[in-house]
């Protein structure tokens, strides 16, 4: 949802197209998590001025906006700051004023790009509408962009000439909710704050020589301020106004010492007097005048590139090496310098901000041969699967080495029960392996919606271990989940695909899938990679018990063959695009039938159909059938029903076999040259999709892959943009 980039040049030569084409190729990368309107922020004709170019619609309904303004594309700039956005409506309908640059005034003075939700927006809005301030907009954004001059004008007026991550705390000050957000500004040329909570952002970085250090340093205000902004509010009377300390809670990384939790001592206290510690003279309190990362050997400037991003993948065609921001940092670049500022210092906060090197290639995020980017993942998962696995299962040995969890495994043995909570896809994920988590560690395992899990208040205790799945590790409903249990002393697990997420760093542990960079909206290659991963966990959990070692065994040789078999089902593809072409087409409604194992992959099935297709669809529990939804079957009502071998395969049959009485006719996917099935297809006008057989626990990875491919074909069919579904997007970072 929304994306953000933004672009500084410091002694790099760029003329103004090259700057536009920049930000505007920027907001192409980002076109994938959904949107309904794009604009830029760059610097005008006039000496400090500000142009904005905003237009409702795709990324090339912009370019037209540029053309048909046409702004002088050759004037060139040695330094200059330049943001972007493409818009996801909350607040406001999509129109030209609601998008975003949104500004302080007619001026321009202050303008902003934002991604989250500000919550208390509606108060901000009625105290500024009381000084006067006239809004443009309907949207929660520009509430931030005036009260930026609000604040300024006081100071300036008091005789307070702010510097601009000053200025910024003392915004921040009074804003609730979450955000990520980019500003730029006439009276602080060529400068740009960003800053995060809750909302993901990144800072990519180029340049030349090599950087001194690999890191950042956080600078924090000086001793007497701790806690405080560097510099007060002034009130129009000239006193100081003083402001209670922020009560949303702030999380920083969480990789404390798995002993803490085996001794009992493992929970999170967030009083005043754990989270801030006076910082003592001559410790930390250094005010860096410039930022080591950055200095050159001569100490004359060095030219400098900086990239801002609320996603690695629009940074990749520029630089591999990228700093992610945490929540509360205020990342300040101006001279060709990048300083990270924070109000506070938080017990166990890091120091720095290391600068990391992605590993994402650009051509992950390019189709290459196929037409959409989810016909390109659902065809990588042979890879995807193997890479989840790669270096992490001795297939010699049946063992499983997950590093980001081994040291916690004792802690997590011990628990009293297993939360795993999740959002949509990940949620089914969750579903698919609970049984196994069960049947391995012999721990009772809950599987909860994150939305739900919050609404209900869900007791939580500190024997607990709550297991949090996401792709993006960004969504925001999980997020809050897990402040939530962090509050409660839970110990926490992240199973996420992006490196670097707010998730993956708030955790106390937990384990990367290494799916690989995933663009289409609808979760294919993601899903099946979290699958694996849990099921590792599962494993990893109970290594330990004599008891399991059969089973433990056939699961890691069952894993062992899961690429090649994937590849196999892919082959089906003729076959379902047929069955879209005729038995599946303008229908309006569909069943998906499984039990046990197949439940999950029947409501995957279901969603991946609904958010692709438009056709309703609805994942089915067989054992449920005759307690309502048979009286839905007929002869036109299309059922697509799991009937794969397994415990269950008995009670499934007679499920379907219910359907086929009241003249049902569904499509069964099946293991390959199953005699029952074979003989049913001829006696019952039954059509068949044959996959090949694994393990029970496992069968659910090769399920699931014929009903993503019906997804596809089906929306192809229609003429439906398959990578950008109406009303959705693929982060989903507001609740």
């Amino acid at each position: 949802m929304c994306g953000i980039f933004g672009y500084c040049n410091y002694l790099v030569e760029k003329s103004r197209g090259d700057i536009m084409d920049t930000l505007v190729e920027g907001l192409e990368r980002l076109e994938y998590r959904g949107y309904d309107s794009t604009g830029i922020a760059i610097d005008g004709d006039e000496l400090d001025s500000t142009m904005i170019i905003k237009q409702i619609g795709k990324v090339s309904a912009l370019k037209q906006e540029i053309a048909k303004i046409n702004p002088n594309r050759d004037v060139t700039f040695v330094s200059h700051c330049g943001i972007a956005h493409t818009r996801w409506a909350t607040h406001g309908e999509p129109k030209q004023v609601n998008c975003h640059p949104q500004r302080s005034d007619p001026n321009n003075e202050f303008v902003i790009v934002h991604n989250g939700i500000i919550t208390n927006f509606r108060e901000l809005k009625t105290l500024l509408f009381n000084k006067g301030y006239k809004f443009e907009s309907e949207t929660d954004t520009e509430c931030i962009a005036k009260l930026f001059k609000h604040l300024y004008d006081i100071n300036y007026q008091n005789g307070h000439e702010l510097d601009f991550h000053e200025l910024t705390k003392l915004v921040l000050l009074e804003i609730e909710g979450s955000y990520g957000l980019l500003c730029r500004s006439s009276h602080y040329p060529n400068e740009v704050i960003a800053t995060r909570k809750g909302s993901p952002l990144l800072i990519g970085v180029k340049s030349e020589k090599k950087l001194k250090v690999d890191f950042v340093d956080v600078e924090f205000p000086d001793e007497c301020n701790v806690g405080k902004p560097e510099t007060p509010l002034i009130a129009a009377n000239g006193k100081a106004i003083s402001s209670d300390d922020n009560n949303n809670i702030t999380v920083t990384t969480n990789r404390k010492n798995p002993n803490a939790f085996l001794n009992g001592n493992g929970h999170s206290s967030n009083s005043h007097d754990d989270n801030l510690l006076p910082i003592a003279a001559n410790e930390f309190n250094l005010r860096y005048s410039q930022s080591r990362a950055f200095l050159s050997e001569d100490g004359s400037p060095t030219p400098v590139e900086f990239f801002l991003s609320s996603d690695a993948s629009s940074v990749i065609k520029h630089t591999k090496k990228v700093l992610f921001l945490e929540d509360d940092d205020i990342a300040h670049i101006y001279d060709g310098e990048l300083h990270i500022h924070r109000s506070r210092r938080e017990v166990g906060a890091s120091m720095t901000r290391s600068i990391q090197t992605l590993e994402m290639e650009l051509a992950q995020i390019m189709k290459g041969p196929y037409k959409h980017f989810m016909q390109k993942e659902i065809y990588e998962q042979p890879e995807s699967t193997f890479n989840t696995m790669r270096g992490r299962i001795d297939f010699e040995n049946n063992c499983i080495n997950l590093g980001g969890l081994k040291a916690w495994l004792p802690a997590i043995r011990r628990a009293r029960r297993i939360i795993m909570i999740a959002c949509g896809t990940s949620y089914h994920s969750c579903l698919a392996t609970r049984a196994i988590f069960e049947e391995l560690s012999e721990i009772p395992v809950s599987v909860e919606l994150a939305s739900d899990f919050l609404d209900r208040k869900s007791p939580v205790f500190r024997d607990d271990i709550c297991v949090f799945v996401s792709q993006s590790g960004e969504t925001a409903d999980t997020m809050l989940a897990l402040n939530y249990t962090l509050e409660r002393g839970a110990l926490t697990v992240g199973i996420v695909n992006t490196v670097g997420s707010s998730i993956s760093r708030a955790t106390h542990c937990g384990v990367h899938i290494n799916a690989g960079p995933e663009i289409g909206v609808a979760s294919t290659k993601a899903y099946t990679s979290q699958y694996i991963a849990l099921v590792m966990f599962a494993l990893s959990l109970s290594d330990d018990r004599v008891s399991k070692v059969e089973r433990r065994e056939a699961i890691i040789q069952g894993l062992k063959l899961i690429p090649s078999q994937v590849k196999q089902v892919l082959k089906l593809e003729p076959k379902i695009k047929e069955l879209c072409k005729t038995k599946l087409a303008d229908q309006k409604s569909l069943l998906i039938l499984g039990r046990g194992y197949q439940f999950a992959s029947a409501l995957e099935g279901a969603l991946k159909i609904k958010e692709i297709s438009y056709m309703h669809s609805e994942g089915v529990l067989a054992g449920e059938l005759k307690h309502g939804v048979l009286a839905l079957v007929d002869e036109d009502l299309p059922l697509i029903a799991f009937g794969t071998r397994d415990s269950l395969f008995p009670k499934v049959l007679s499920s379907i076999e219910q359907v086929t009485a009241r003249k049902g006719h569904p499509i069964v996917i099946c293991n390959e040259n199953d005699e029952v099935w074979m003989e049913k297809a001829i006696d019952s006008n039954l059509e068949t999709l044959e996959v090949p057989q694994t393990v029970d626990c496992l069968q659910g990875l090769l399920n699931i892959v014929p009903l993503q491919l019906m997804s596809y074909w089906l929306a192809v069919n229609k003429g439906i943009d398959v990578d950008f579904p109406r009303n959705l997007a693929k982060s989903v970072t507001v609740e």
